[in-house]
């Protein structure tokens, strides 16, 4: 096998590259707006069961993702609750689809969203939302004129670790989706396949590196942002 043989990707690898960066994407743009509400709501408001809506945002981080994923599976399958409800009614098929892919992602990287998003409002100056009520600025137009705009670059920065997140998610994502090429076979998914191919060292590389590439870039602005808000000198 030729050095160009071995970097060259196949069509296969490309839309697996292609699908993963949609389902990333997708699952960290639709994963914003909820994100941003419960991260001010758990940043500036009190109220009964604050403690459970935290550590409801927080358990995809602690449970096994399968166990999501076949959750995801009971309650949006075709069967499922919510999933035949939306099957029925609207045409819309999460299970085995690449949009359930995205909604799997946009559950286990929510929790990285929210945390990143809440301390970033934690950390915006209160004083300066209280002086433009007391002018009389509105609730909402001193989130979106105040609150917002100081608090922008861990909103971002938590956009960028839940797209990281998604891009390698793989337990939660085969068990709703499955591993079907074209559809819903993302990086990691395909290179659980590969490792079932004889010969597939090459392929598993070559999307490996991608991964990590992206990653990487991923985790580094992510950082930067996060030390913007700082007003840290290094970027």
């Amino acid at each position: 096998m030729t050095a160009t043989a071995t970097i060259a990707f196949t069509p296969e690898e490309l839309t697996a590259i292609a699908l993963s960066l949609k389902v990333a994407t997708a699952a960290a743009l639709c994963s914003l707006p909820p994100g941003i509400a419960i991260g001010w709501l758990l940043a500036r408001k009190r109220f009964p069961g604050k403690a459970l809506l935290d550590a409801l945002v927080h358990l995809p981080l602690v449970l096994p993702p399968v166990v999501l994923g076949y959750a995801l599976l009971v309650g949006f399958g075709t069967r499922g609750a919510i999933g035949g409800w939306l099957h029925e009614y609207l045409g819309v098929t999460l299970a085995f689809r690449w949009t359930g892919a995205a909604l799997a992602c946009a559950v286990m990287g929510f929790p990285l969203m929210v945390r990143s998003i809440r301390l970033s409002i934690e950390a915006t100056d209160r004083r300066l939302e209280q002086a433009a009520a007391t002018l009389g600025a509105t609730p909402w137009r001193v989130f979106l004129g105040i609150t917002l705009p100081l608090a922008w670059p861990g909103i971002v920065a938590g956009a960028v670790l839940a797209f990281a997140k998604a891009l390698g998610e793989f337990g939660a994502t085969i068990t709703f989706v499955s591993n079907i090429p074209g559809e819903t076979q993302t990086i990691s998914s395909a290179i659980y396949g590969l490792l079932q191919v004889p010969g597939g060292e090459a392929g598993i590389w070559r999307l490996a590196a991608v991964a990590i590439a992206i990653s990487l870039a991923a985790l580094l602005a992510s950082e930067w942002l996060v030390r913007r808000q700082q007003g840290g000198d290094e970027a």
